[in-house]
């Protein structure tokens, strides 16, 4: 049976690893202050959708997969690793937070960003986490499937958004150059640095 404490419970956890920097809002900041909050928009709606399916995929038994296969895991460890050090080189090619020098670049789309959290194994460690820890077995188990989706979704949504506009927030402070590339170059080491993480056990 689902209980206001169990939801509770998850909503906490949900927010403790959405609020906390990944990959994905170290990208959100650095999106809201090259791009700003509105063109962000489908990034941060892009990582919702992507982790509520994942929730569901877990729930259907592809975390397993982990366990049973540990090449999958490595497969995952590459690809994420490779993925994040391209998106850090994209970074440091933001040379202003004007829109007419930046023309030919643009924040995540909505389905990239989905895409993205299926090799981001930070989304993969939530998820996995919040379905080993708060899933009920028998009659009530796809119930608490959707109890821990909706509440990655509703806790999710704000705990990201903040970084998005934490990110827009302090534009107003990189119309100068040299802030700007000192920016971007703390934002492309922190996107680089989450390599580390991937590879800690």
């Amino acid at each position: 049976m689902i209980s206001l404490e169990l939801f509770a419970t998850t909503a906490a956890f949900a927010f403790v690893t959405s609020a906390t920097p990944g990959p994905n809002n170290i990208m959100l900041t650095a999106s809201g202050a090259n791009f700003g909050l509105i063109r962000t928009v489908p990034h941060i709606a892009g990582i919702i959708l992507g982790v509520a399916l994942m929730n569901i995929c877990v729930g259907l038994g592809l975390g397993a997969l982990f366990s049973q296969f540990p090449l999958v895991q490595q497969v995952l460890r590459v690809a994420g690793s490779a993925y994040l050090l391209w998106l850090a080189y994209k970074l440091m090619n933001f040379s202003s937070i004007s829109p007419s020098d930046n023309s030919n670049k643009r924040p995540f789309g909505f389905w990239q960003a989905a895409a993205f959290q299926y090799i981001n194994p930070k989304a993969w460690i939530m998820v996995i986490s919040a379905n080993a820890s708060f899933s009920l077995s028998g009659d009530d188990y796809w119930l608490s499937v959707a109890m821990i989706t909706l509440a990655f979704v509703l806790v999710g949504l704000p705990s990201i958004t903040l970084w998005a506009f934490f990110g827009q927030y302090i534009k107003r402070y990189l119309s100068n150059q040299r802030y700007l590339k000192c920016f971007n170059i703390a934002m492309t080491l922190l996107t680089a640095s989450c390599v580390i993480f991937i590879w800690m056990d």
